[in-house]
């Protein structure tokens, strides 16, 4: 099995704890995940994360296929870490890293992810054409819009 691995970085200018506050909320993945992939939460989540909190989701990931997705909160350190991994779902490993440092004018936010899927060298070569691209269209969506939603903030706050 090959492990992939993504590295996002982003610059958000709100405090560590509004950032926190925010990430935290598992009712706020919908904010940040764009619309064809069908994302919605199926269980019912707490206001803030916890180690061991599992959370269910429905997703269209390929060719509008619907699927279950659950993933476990297997580390936290708050306001600077946590962690969700795959349970059941696509991949046959994920490993999801949310780090967020404090910086002078703000807070950088880190997602380092590690995955594999199944089916050993067709699941590379679906990777390549096209897992690979829509996982960078998804971060690449997040970054637009926690943009948006922070710059929106900062704006109202002016």
């Amino acid at each position: 099995m090959r492990i992939a691995r993504l590295d996002y970085k982003q610059h958000l200018s709100v405090s560590l704890e509004e950032a926190w506050r925010f990430f935290s909320d598992p009712r706020n993945l919908p904010k940040i995940t764009p619309a064809w992939l069908s994302f919605s939460i199926t269980s019912e989540v707490p206001e803030r994360i916890y180690p061991g909190l599992i959370i269910t989701y429905r997703i269209k990931p390929l060719l509008g296929i619907p699927m279950t997705w659950v993933t476990e909160i297997t580390h936290l350190i708050e306001p600077r870490y946590f962690v969700d991994e795959q349970r059941f779902g696509p991949y046959s490993f994920w490993h999801h890293q949310h780090i967020f440092k404090e910086k002078e004018d703000g807070v950088e936010v880190r997602d380092i992810v590690h995955y594999a899927l199944p089916l050993g060298p067709l699941g590379r070569l679906v990777r390549e054409l096209t897992v690979e691209r829509k996982l960078h269209e998804i971060f690449s969506f997040r970054r637009r819009a926690l943009a948006d939603i922070f710059n929106s903030k900062s704006a109202a706050n002016s």
